[in-house]
């Protein structure tokens, strides 16, 4: 592993301070936090998302990247900040200590400085040790968080700003079942310890993404009353210890792994956790409501987990839809928010607030004109040309929302071709161009929304924003491809 022989000073140390000096670091924890993700085509403005966030009384967000506008518009809000570092900038961070200071000048002393950010951690990659990377940032990952927290102190932000890294749940496993059994993976296992020392040094939680509705999602088997917190599960015994549902188990088996090697007190945060509302037959409004709200009435209760009682900190996953998200995991990824992209509740959540249930919709949200792009009445469903429009639409907009037991699957074939166009013209700003296929599609200002099924209108965009894929917007990307026909 890289960078190991400067790592035995810092272990010894850790051991040598022992636990107190560890507890006394770890913070107060409060208040629910929000994921905030911006793989959208139309984003909100960063202002009206902040708005969103303090209305609903979040009082922690984790975010993905450093964006500049971002984190700005929660300079003054009070919000305590967990900035992210992209696993592709960890490659870079580990083999240059000056590429780590150059980081931590510009997105954290700036914005603490200059626009009065609460950053209080930093999230070196996001879920780096996923078996389906086959192994990718395993020399990176550590080098990056060392050079990051070395950075950090150097910049005099060691008190206030914890490093961590935002793994899955897959980094432990248990070997019997039961939680007892938990142990860091084999594969990782000495390079989890290296970290988990690491952080415990200097302070910092073990951040672990739980997602209940994974497991039910990959697993046809999985009992679907265990991913909630009604108590109506089979519990699971664990020598005498009774689990009513997926989230303390899965926890748990983390706190006794981290107990079987000598870090049982460390404080852990749940870095991602909820649930979809479409894209498959599980992930509904009925479900993820159920969900969120049974978990923050759990961890609302403060009691906690069997093995850890006491306050949960967590960041519910996530406060707004992402239509640019990757479906390679499933078409639900787009749908993990508590809200639309344009920022409307999806269903009613109790965050403990002073919303009593009833979640504040973003303000002032200004739409595109009200027209949709259909399937011509006159089209023939068996024109070779309908399917590869479909395809072309979909594979440049968002049709995740299509397909058995998702919100749109009550739609017959020209409900879903209409779907397909209408999604690629919104996408693209309803320019007429995004409306041709093939002299199929027709521009209606009939809302052709039907039952749970919402054919989207897309929010404004600044002029500069509004684009297409290769950086033009489709407007000038037309009169391109006139002049070139006519030459």
């Amino acid at each position: 592993m890289l960078h190991s022989r400067k790592n035995m000073g810092w272990v010894s140390m850790a051991m040598a301070l022992g636990m107190s000096w560890l507890l006394s670091m770890v913070r107060p924890v409060t208040g629910i936090g929000a994921n905030w993700g911006t793989q959208a085509s139309h984003p909100l403005p960063p202002e009206t998302v902040v708005r969103m966030l303090r209305e609903n009384g979040f009082q922690k967000v984790k975010l993905f990247d450093a964006d500049y506008d971002t984190l700005s518009a929660l300079g003054k809000s009070g919000i305590e900040v967990m900035v992210g570092i992209p696993n592709d900038m960890l490659a870079s961070l580990a083999s240059s200590s000056k590429a780590a200071e150059k980081w931590v000048s510009k997105n954290v002393s700036t914005h603490i400085s200059s626009n009065n950010v609460n950053i209080r951690y930093v999230a070196v990659g996001n879920e780096p040790f996923l078996q389906t990377y086959n192994g990718s940032f395993l020399r990176t990952t550590f080098p990056a968080l060392q050079n990051i927290q070395s950075a950090l102190i150097k910049a005099g932000h060691g008190n206030q700003v914890k490093v961590t890294v935002p793994l899955n749940a897959d980094v432990y496993s248990s070997s019997s079942g039961l939680p007892s059994g938990g142990d860091f993976r084999s594969d990782i296992h000495d390079l989890m310890l290296q970290i988990v020392q690491f952080l415990s040094y200097y302070g910092a939680p073990f951040t672990v993404n739980i997602y209940p509705f994974i497991s039910l999602y990959s697993d046809p088997s999985f009992p679907v009353e265990y991913a909630f917190f009604d108590g109506k599960a089979t519990p699971l015994n664990d020598a005498g210890t009774n689990y009513y549902n997926m989230f303390d188990a899965n926890h748990d088996t983390l706190v006794w792994a981290l107990q079987k090697n000598g870090f049982g007190n460390m404080p852990i945060i749940i870095g991602e956790i909820g649930w979809p509302t479409d894209g498959d037959e599980n992930a509904n409004l009925n479900y993820a409501q159920r969900f969120n709200q049974g978990f923050m009435s759990h961890i609302l209760s403060g009691k906690g987990t069997p093995m850890r009682a006491g306050p949960v900190d967590a960041y519910l996953f996530s406060l707004i839809d992402e239509d640019k998200k990757s479906i390679d995991p499933g078409h639900f990824e787009r749908h993990w928010g508590i809200f639309t992209f344009d920022g409307l509740p999806k269903y009613q959540l109790n965050l403990g607030s002073a919303n009593s249930g009833s979640l504040v919709p973003a303000k002032n949200v200004k739409y595109l004109a009200r027209m949709w792009c259909v399937l011509k009445p006159s089209a023939n469903l068996e024109d070779t040309q309908v399917g590869d429009s479909v395809s072309y639409a979909c594979g440049l907009a968002d049709c995740t929302s299509l397909g058995y037991g998702t919100s749109c699957s009550n739609l017959d074939a020209r409900g879903n071709v209409s779907y397909a166009f209408n999604s690629y013209f919104q996408t693209n700003d309803q320019a007429d161009e995004a409306c041709k296929f093939s002299n199929l599609g027709t521009i209606t200002k009939i809302d052709p929304s039907t039952g749970s099924c919402r054919f989207e209108i897309m929010i404004e965009l600044p002029l500069s924003a509004s684009t297409i894929p290769g950086g033009l917007s489709l407007l000038i990307l037309a009169i391109i491809l006139s002049l070139l026909t006519v030459l």
